[in-house]
């Protein structure tokens, strides 16, 4: 059955500048892809990543290599065969899963959860900054669960600053791949003694190979070093949770087979986010419903989200409308 595919580059401006340990975004540049037959039009939007060598262009020219596929009525199967993981196949297939739920008047959640999903709750991000202002950001948050943006030589005195801004909450440590061999069993120490629940990528990828000899006082996350089920053998022993995000598998599709893979090695999971709408964090919602730890903030650092945006609530964001996604 023939198709419509549609593409569009839109950007959505931040409340304030963003920053990690990679560098700084003032906005969310995102591919939102909507894909369109007789009974009904699905959509879905994705954030490529310069870490993983995408950008805007690169993402739309592999959407084009596999145009003829998707308008001649490949499946999400085929999808998977024709393109590899990352931020063009995410969109595309999270396009077809939506306009599935469309077509036939179903939801997606009744597939990937079997039941109906439930709000959950989400940690919300601190930038890199001083000291000060990571304490400063982190006492007006309010919130019950904290991602703070480290990765520097010494973040020491950044997580002694926040822990005792954030009120009690619970801390997730995200290093970004900042750290290194020298310093990290200093601020793995730092994490410890300031309660943190996970340390997530403190090491580059392909540099983590200490995480096996070395203790773990806080468990440790892997996010750039997992993309598909691929990583997991090689992921043993040096983590102990995985980052689940689709713009890094590809899609809901592979997102659904890595989180039951990643349990069966022994994994904890987490549920993560690029800077995007709530478009792009519908689907990755339906992830979360059995994860450990969800991060699913993204639309609360732009200044404007979508229509039908998700409802964030305190600590806690609700399953998509579905006027909005599946």
């Amino acid at each position: 059955m023939p198709r419509r595919l549609s593409v569009t580059v839109e950007r959505f401006p931040l409340q304030q500048p963003f920053r990690i340990a990679r560098g700084v975004k003032t906005e969310a540049a995102v591919v939102t892809c909507e894909i369109g037959d007789e009974y009904g039009k699905g959509w879905a939007e994705c954030v490529p990543y310069p870490r993983y060598d995408e950008s805007i262009e690169s993402v739309l020219a592999q959407i084009e290599d596999v145009r003829q596929l998707i308008e001649r009525g490949g499946s999400r199967d085929s999808l998977e065969k024709a393109l590899g993981p990352g931020a063009a196949r995410n969109a595309l297939d999270c396009a077809l899963w939506d306009l599935e739920a469309k077509s036939t008047g179903g939801r997606v959640s009744a597939i990937v959860c079997g039941q109906t999903p439930r709000p959950v709750e989400t940690a919300y991000t601190i930038g890199l900054d001083t000291a000060e202002a990571m304490a400063s950001a982190a006492r007006a948050a309010g919130r019950d669960l904290l991602k703070i943006k480290l990765g520097t030589d010494d973040d020491r005195e950044r997580i002694r600053a926040v822990r005792g801004a954030a009120r009690g909450a619970r801390l997730i440590l995200d290093a970004n791949e900042g750290w290194t061999a020298e310093n990290i069993k200093a601020h793995l120490l730092a994490a410890a003694d300031a309660g943190a629940v996970l340390v997530e990528q403190p090491l580059p990828a392909g540099q983590d190979e200490i995480l096996r000899a070395i203790p773990h006082p806080v468990p440790i996350c892997a996010d750039e070093s997992l993309h598909v089920g691929d990583d997991l053998d090689h992921l043993v022993g040096l983590y102990d949770y995985v980052n689940v995000k689709l713009d890094k598998t590809g899609g809901l599709t592979e997102a659904v087979r890595l989180t039951k893979q990643a349990r069966q090695h022994g994994f904890g999971l987490m549920v993560g986010c690029m800077v995007g709408s709530s478009l792009a964090m519908a689907p990755a919602l339906l992830i979360a419903q059995s994860a450990d730890f969800v991060d699913l903030d993204g639309p609360l650092l732009l200044a404007k989200d979508r229509e039908n945006p998700l409802r964030y609530f305190g600590s806690t964001v609700s399953p998509p409308d579905p006027k909005l996604w599946g």
